[in-house]
């Protein structure tokens, strides 16, 4: 029985480092796309553009969660510094949480002091991939800088390069955010890089199509 358990364990050793490494291909993709085009804030290249990708609204769904304020409040810098000219908020127009351009729009404009015209909705970035293929197909981005958390940052930058946009990554402030749920939003992101490297092997199409929009630069141009 020893010498049989032995060998199982011998058998069973390579496959679980097979498929540990399997598993963690995806984020060394993530990870190694992103190196060099990843900053904080203060330290961020210029682009016309910047993307803010869409999370949680509060309960009530009229406010941006914590975390969303965070990334807003960190474009709205990008903007008033002179790094950035306008904003597209991108995110699900129709979640559970309530609708997440809408509320992100709003509290530019209206709590951070964002100029409406500089600011454009996409309601149909259902993911980071969608609003990464979404920002380039449909609103013509080229060049961007990409605001989320740290833990988010290098898929997003990874993904929306991948898609054709020459984008670099500002990191969003993250108040509130404690090592435990810094820990599980990594974690999560981690097994989220297999979702994002099986949409770009599949070439996914994205969630909704819709025909050219000339929003982005019709701001760019006011």
């Amino acid at each position: 029985m020893k010498r049989q358990r032995r060998r199982l364990l011998r058998l069973a050793v390579p496959v679980v480092i097979a498929l540990l490494l399997a598993v963690s291909l995806p984020w060394l993709w993530t990870t190694v796309g992103a190196r060099g085009h990843v900053h904080p804030a203060a330290q961020a290249p210029t682009a016309d553009v910047v993307i803010v990708l869409g999370t949680a609204v509060t309960e009530d769904g009229r406010q941006p969660g914590v975390r969303l304020a965070g990334r807003l409040e960190t474009a709205a810098e990008l903007v008033r510094s002179g790094k950035a000219r306008v904003v597209l908020v991108s995110g699900d127009g129709a979640g559970e949480s309530g609708d997440e351009p809408a509320i992100m729009a709003a509290h530019l404009t209206e709590q951070l002091g964002v100029d409406p015209q500089r600011v454009v909705a996409d309601p149909h970035g259902l993911d980071t991939y969608d609003s990464c293929l979404r920002a380039r197909e449909v609103y013509g981005i080229e060049r961007a800088l990409i605001v989320t958390q740290s833990y988010h940052l290098s898929r997003a930058v990874t993904l929306c390069r991948h898609v054709g946009i020459d984008a670099d990554g500002a990191t969003a402030r993250c108040s509130g955010c404690g090592t435990g749920l810094l820990v599980r939003k990594a974690a999560r992101d981690y097994l989220a890089s297999g979702k994002a490297a099986w949409d770009v092997i599949r070439d996914r199409p994205p969630a909704v199509t819709s025909p050219a929009d000339p929003a982005i630069s019709d701001a760019l141009a006011r």
